[in-house]
């Protein structure tokens, strides 16, 4: 089910937004700051790419949660609204709410990203 379920995530659009995290972790990794900002981004790009089967375990120190409080202001609240629009119009079908509980698990994650780890099931 998950092999099936990542398919038809890259075909109904996850490639182009994995391929779009994987850009935006390129022009931040430019500079020295935006280094770990990159990272994050990658970090969104790998779970973009196949999300199913995948779990995220959100941890960190007091470091993490200080940055994590700048991302969210900056950009997380920004995008995790993507996300959970994104994950409302999907649940609107039957079929789509596997995808729409996809989104959300990426909603969270940009929210928080600095800590988190992700795990395959």
């Amino acid at each position: 089910m998950r092999l099936l379920g990542n398919i038809l995530w890259l075909i109904l659009g996850g490639l182009f937004l994995a391929a779009g995290w994987a850009v935006i972790g390129l022009v931040l990794c430019v500079t020295i700051v935006g280094i770990p900002l990159g990272v994050q981004a990658f970090k969104m790009a790998g779970l973009t790419l196949t999300p199913f089967g995948k779990t995220v375990v959100y941890g960190g120190g007091v470091g993490s949660v200080l940055v994590n409080i700048v991302w969210f202001v900056l950009a997380g609240v920004w995008m995790a609204i993507g996300y959970v629009c994104a994950g409302l119009l999907n649940c609107i079908t039957i079929i789509g709410i596997p995808f729409g509980i996809q989104s959300f698990k990426m909603a969270k994650l940009t929210l928080w990203p600095f800590g988190s780890q992700i795990y395959s099931l």
